[in-house]
């Protein structure tokens, strides 16, 4: 048997931390992963290749290469990223020109965009995930459409000798699955070891979110340094151990790894383009410093479709607060924004016009930033002129003839561009990876084979049937208590298109049994008032002694366009943690 495949995230978004491509290299690994990718990158790199033709795809990347590369060739470390973009092949041909003799191989077929009105006129409707609405009575242009392809064709172009394999939209789990099924030589039908691999790789790809970033419980870090990267050591039989490297900041427990495990997700049977893994049946044990055990992870076949992220151009907005101090804020406020619609015409000339009272003021605040509030105000139109400098030059004129105190948070800017994100599904039998060699060869990789087994639901085994009771057979007692949420359990939250998640983990067996049994979707709605009327799920994950809760629209039309002030929802559950319930005072 192989031993353990040593996989190294360098980064978990366009835009990390730059050094850590580097700072991975410091240690023993044998794949080097990025992933660079998300639904608003798509569209950033849009607006790149429109001003460049040759860009399109992560710079940071390319410079991060000029660094390491040597090195990873010197040591036989493999390279696979998804910064390719919407170029992988003018990336890939910058990283030739970079290093002439590295093996470089790219794959594309991931992009839908020149083939968007062909697949419609074939009956493919391309209906919003969210709403329910066809592409066709969308009246927005489309300008990025992207299937998300699996790992099989990172695993080919590994097997044929690449030393850098260049990515567009494949899942963020396929850069782990790919590598993996390569140094283990699987099957396409081990769905047990390739979901475990999903799962590792979906703990990995958000970098430094695995290793305590973005964690609830601050004092368990003791480390406060910026934490290390994550490394997943995937075993043949798909099981894994989550680590870093030894002296580098940050924590890895199993704290961290299911935070990360609960990082937007919908229902427990997690879909990727190679297999459904279960996160219902995924097992977490501490086993030493920093490492942390992934067992027991169930795997079926995927499904006969594929994820298709489409961006629209939807226009151009403008965002502009005012600060308002002290007394009358209420008043202070509607007299602003009569001053500010007056001259501007009123709210009718905005295709969108949203303004918010941010409430940040206290009574006899003992200083003078307690006793401010904020007046954010946004349009959207699609006329750039609307909402450019017109719409923030009138802010700046209420300066001496608004209410008393007025300042600006910003100085006036001009309108930018958003999109409007659109999630649909597609035959995965039409969709096929072209991986392109360094040979010169193409070899097309479908990501599911034809004799494919159809998708199957597993059951998982819970780890305490009901964890409420002691071993005495009691309840937890005591006088009732109003409490902070989050004394009972952590909390990781996070966008999905228009919807946001909330994944909550318990921290014991008794605490996870009074979330089970009390947090339904009427509790839920009652902590989170935005969510009052809209559709929220709620799953169960006893293994992990988790709860996710998927909030349906909170964020439409998407990250780019939302005005929600918070728009990937990143502060979400730390914002429910806050609020405060009923406990029986021995559970806390």
């Amino acid at each position: 048997m192989n031993r353990p495949v040593r996989i190294a995230n360098c980064s978990g978004f366009y835009g990390d931390h730059f050094a850590a491509a580097r700072e991975m290299l410091a240690g023993p690994i044998d794949v080097l992963t990025g992933d660079y990718l998300a639904e608003l990158t798509m569209l950033i790199l849009w607006k790149a290749r429109r001003k460049d033709e040759r860009l399109g795809y992560a710079t940071t990347f390319l410079r991060q290469m000029e660094d390491v590369l040597g090195t990873c060739l010197e040591r036989g470390i493999k390279v696979v990223a998804n910064a390719g973009g919407l170029n992988p092949e003018g990336l890939a041909a910058k990283l030739k020109e970079l290093s002439p003799t590295t093996c470089v191989a790219y794959i594309t077929g991931d992009d839908l965009a020149p083939t968007i009105k062909d697949l419609q006129a074939e009956g493919h409707e391309f209906t919003n995930l969210d709403t329910g609405v066809p592409l066709a009575k969308a009246e927005l242009p489309v300008v990025t459409a992207n299937a998300y392809l699996g790992g099989w064709g990172i695993t080919a172009a590994l097997q044929d000798g690449a030393d850098v394999v260049i990515c567009g939209r494949v899942t963020d789990a396929s850069l782990v699955t790919g590598p993996a099924a390569w140094w283990h030589d699987w099957r396409r039908d081990d769905w047990d070891a390739l979901a475990g691999a999903v799962a590792a790789g979906h703990v990995i790809e958000c970098g430094a979110q695995a290793t305590g970033g973005n964690y609830s419980f601050l004092d368990e870090i003791t480390d406060r340094r910026y934490p290390g990267f994550p490394i997943a050591e995937v075993a043949a039989d798909g099981s894994s151990v989550i680590t870093k490297h030894d002296g580098t900041g940050g924590l890895v427990s199993t704290g961290t790894v299911t935070a990360q495990l609960l990082y937007e997700i919908g229902e427990p049977a997690y879909l990727n383009p190679d297999v459904v893994a279960h996160f219902d049946t995924i097992r977490l044990e501490q086993a030493g410093p920093d490492r942390v055990a992934l067992t027991g992870t169930r795997g079926s076949p995927p499904p006969d479709t594929l994820k298709v992220a489409l961006n629209m151009l939807g226009g151009y907005r403008n965002t502009m607060t005012m600060v308002i101090t002290g007394l009358d804020v209420e008043q202070k406020a509607e007299h602003a924004e009569r001053l500010l619609f007056g001259l501007l015409g009123g709210r009718a000339q905005f295709e969108e016009a949203d303004v918010r009272l941010l409430r940040f003021d206290r009574p006899n605040a003992p200083t003078n930033e307690l006793a401010t509030a904020h007046l954010r105000v946004t349009v959207k139109d699609q006329d750039e002129r609307k909402v450019g400098r017109a719409f923030s030059d009138a802010i700046v004129e209420l300066a001496l003839a608004g209410y008393a105190g007025f300042h600006t948070t910003t100085l006036p800017a001009g309108a930018s561009a958003y999109g409007v994100y659109w999630p649909a599904l597609i035959p995965a039998r039409l969709v096929a990876q072209q991986v392109h060699l360094p040979d010169g060869r193409t070899m097309s990789v479908r990501s599911q084979e034809n004799d494919s087994p159809p998708q199957t639901r597993l059951q998982a085994v819970p780890v305490q049937a009901d964890p409420w009771r002691s071993r005495q057979g009691t309840q937890p007692a005591g006088a009732p208590a109003a409490v902070p949420l989050g004394r009972l359990c952590g909390a990781r939250s996070g966008d999905k298109g228009g919807n946001a998640n909330v994944g909550l983990w318990a921290v014991s067996p008794a605490a996870y049994a009074w979330l089970r049994r009390h947090l339904t979707v009427e509790t839920f709605r009652e902590l989170l008032t935005e969510a009052a009327d809209l559709e929220v799920d709620r799953y169960e994950l006893p293994n992990l002694l988790a709860l996710n809760f998927v909030v349906h629209g909170l964020l439409v039309p998407g990250v780019s366009a939302t005005t929600r002030p918070d728009p990937q929802a990143k502060g979400l559950g730390e914002y429910l943690r806050s609020r405060f319930v009923t406990v029986p005072s021995d559970l806390v």
